[in-house]
């Protein structure tokens, strides 16, 4: 297949997949705690992968071993647990719209670690994305009417790891392919301390076969194999074929899914909320085009 067209298929098919994970998250948690949500969309995940990984584990990249811990830290398993946590104070559409803000971090992180070039737009369309989260932050809660700071910043932090993680991929793991890299990540990696957090938030002592827990175990499932598992395969081929700023562009896309999703599920946005994510949306589009580089 073309690369460019491949690359705009798996920007739509991500920005769908990903759009939904966060009433998945918000339904997964009327069963389980935020901390037992997360480790079990990981454990989940390296289940499924398990086989691929034995399979390919001569493979195993021990050169790049601290590449490969730091991006599967980062971008597959503390943003884990800070998205369900986060949720149990916002709705799944202010979790979808506040990590649009991704491509802003991707950009910061790139020229701050990578050393990746940044142009005037992109640190203008900065600025008017951050102005959008403050408006957003304090544009009250639909049913309350209060503001929610701290759950806004843990979702800030979740996207701030995934842009880590994006660079450090696009940086140090390509010669990986992306079926080996997110099977090596969530199975010879990630799986134990998966399996350590549910032990201390006690799943293993409460989770019993009832219509409570299989159902949550159902939702928490589809987010793990297609949220996760397939969604990250589909995210490192993305990056081979793509820039790390075109992949993280998949959050543009992301909150009209996510809102879609909410919307029927009964959640409510203020005006001034829609106003803040229109202000974020409208930075992202602002920092795609590409004037003349100022630094590298």
């Amino acid at each position: 297949m073309n690369t460019d067209r491949e690359k705009w298929i798996l920007l739509i098919l991500l920005s769908m997949i990903w759009g939904s994970s966060f009433i998945l998250i918000k339904k997964s948690l009327e069963h389980f705690n935020p901390y037992q949500v997360g480790a079990l969309r990981v454990l989940i995940a390296g289940i499924i992968l398990t086989p691929i990984a034995i399979s390919k584990y001569k493979l195993f990249p021990k050169k790049h071993l601290k590449w490969l811990l730091l991006a599967a830290f980062t971008g597959n398993f503390i943003p884990m647990f800070l998205f369900p946590i986060a949720e149990t104070e916002v709705s799944s559409s202010i979790a979808g719209i506040v990590n649009s803000m991704m491509p802003i971090f991707v950009i910061i992180v790139g020229a701050l670690i990578w050393k990746f070039g940044t142009t005037r737009r992109q640190i203008t369309g900065t600025f008017i994305s951050f102005t959008g989260v403050c408006i957003l932050a304090f544009g009250g809660d639909a049913e309350s009417g209060t503001f929610k700071l701290v759950p806004i910043l843990l979702l800030l932090l979740a996207t701030l790891c995934y842009a880590v993680s994006t660079t450090t991929v696009k940086s140090k793991l390509m010669d990986i392919s992306s079926t080996v890299l997110s099977a090596f990540v969530f199975t010879f990696v990630l799986l134990l301390p998966s399996v350590i957090a549910l032990i201390f938030t006690g799943f293993f002592s409460t989770f019993s076969l009832d219509k409570n827990h299989l159902t949550g175990l159902m939702f928490v499932s589809l987010l793990s194999i297609f949220g996760t598992g397939l969604a990250m395969m589909m995210n490192y081929r993305l990056l081979k074929v793509s820039s790390p700023l075109f992949a993280s562009t998949v959050t543009l896309l992301m909150p009209i899914v996510a809102i879609i999703w909410g919307i029927i599920d009964g959640e409510k946005l203020t005006a001034l909320q829609f106003a803040g994510a229109g202000v974020i949306i409208a930075g992202l589009i602002f920092l795609r085009s590409k004037p003349k580089v100022i630094n590298k």
